[in-house]
């Protein structure tokens, strides 16, 4: 599916089945084919409003993927880059992607670092996190900031409710709900689980101030609101 090199649609029904984990390491050496990978519109979008804030020290990519996040952090950062992961198989690509970078197998809800980054960015993961396990990330981010330290990542806005996509992703959420009540191990991916003020509140409970800077150059809806924002939770 999605492309000749993508995963087959048998392939990506044994994933669903799967822990979220084990559905990762399975997806991985396909992953970049899918259009599950943040797209380099997005990526770029992301690093033009973060270069006038930096540079930037040491920068930390949570639950990194494949690697699609260092891209940016790259050019930012003056010093370590490091991703974390709790897939074996998605760290394993990121490592070949990018030899360079220092990559940790972790689960993010109690990352393991202290005052240790300037920059952290996260890509298209939070559907992964029920609202209840967002405290406890945050919370982590936070932690590995250093003092005035930026947690930074993109956060799309709501389709219209006369949209099709509206009813596809909710269409999909409910079907991941059946899908978690009658099978186990749950694989967690939803998409109306993190609206902005939501986990803007998250946020600034875990510590942070918070920010928010529209994402222009990846377009406007009908009513001239941004598709995308920036969320800049800085460490105070």
């Amino acid at each position: 599916m999605f492309s000749p090199q993508g995963p087959s649609l048998p392939e990506l029904v044994v994933q669903a089945l799967s822990s979220v984990e084990r559905g990762y390491d399975l997806l991985a050496p396909k992953f970049e084919h899918t259009p599950f990978r943040t797209p380099d519109s997005v990526l770029d979008a992301t690093a033009d409003a973060l270069r006038p804030l930096g540079p930037f020290g040491q920068g930390l990519d949570v639950c990194c993927g494949t690697g699609a996040g260092v891209r940016i952090l790259k050019p930012l950062c003056q010093g370590r880059i490091t991703g974390v992961d709790f897939s074996t198989g998605m760290l394993a690509q990121a490592r070949r992607a990018h030899p360079d970078a220092e990559w940790v197998q972790a689960d993010v809800r109690a990352l393991p670092f202290a005052e240790t980054f300037d920059l952290a960015v996260s890509f298209g993961a939070l559907g992964h996190f029920l609202p209840a396990e967002r405290p406890a990330l945050f919370a982590g981010v936070y932690r590995a900031l250093r003092p005035d330290g930026l947690f930074a990542f993109p956060i799309g806005a709501p389709p219209p409710i006369t949209s099709g996509q509206y009813w596809a992703l909710l269409g999909f959420d409910l079907a991941m709900q059946v899908r978690n009540a009658v099978w186990r191990p749950p694989f967690v991916m939803y998409y109306g689980t993190c609206p902005l003020h939501a986990v803007r509140d998250d946020l600034v409970a875990a510590g942070f101030s918070v920010t928010t800077v529209p994402l222009t150059a990846l377009g406007r809806r009908e009513d001239g609101s941004p598709r995308c924002r920036l969320v800049l939770a800085r460490r105070t």
